[in-house]
């Protein structure tokens, strides 16, 4: 199994950027897929989550109203929509899946993205 994120970047405060994490040896519709973030000198945090039954997705209170998480089975790709772009949304981030976990929690997920950089500058 492997997840492959991509998209990151460096944008402005205000801006707005799309991350994008492909599945290859699992089926998207089979598993809870979530995005997850690390800053510098903090603990991982997850930020969004996407049911595999689909339904209304989760949301980090940090995030929400500003990112929107959704998903393509077809393409068995996960995407992270960011708007309003803030300096304290600097960090790794991270997709991950899992068959069997609570999905809204930030452990247990199995596997893992590489992770990808967002920088947003003041």
């Amino acid at each position: 199994v492997q997840l492959q994120a991509s998209g990151g970047g460096l944008v402005q405060a205000g801006g707005s950027l799309g991350l994008s994490c492909t599945s290859s040896g699992l089926r998207s519709r089979d598993v809870h897929m979530a995005w997850f973030r690390q800053a510098p000198g903090q603990e991982r945090e997850i930020i969004a989550a996407s049911r595999r039954s689909g339904g209304d997705p989760y949301y980090a209170d940090s995030v929400k109203g500003r990112f929107a998480i959704s998903r393509d089975n077809a393409k068995n790709t996960l995407y992270l929509k960011m708007n309003g772009l803030k300096p304290e949304d600097t960090a790794v981030y991270y997709c991950a899946a899992s068959q069997n976990v609570n999905w809204r929690m930030p452990v247990g997920y199995k596997y893992w993205g590489q992770g990808t950089q967002v920088t947003v500058s003041s």
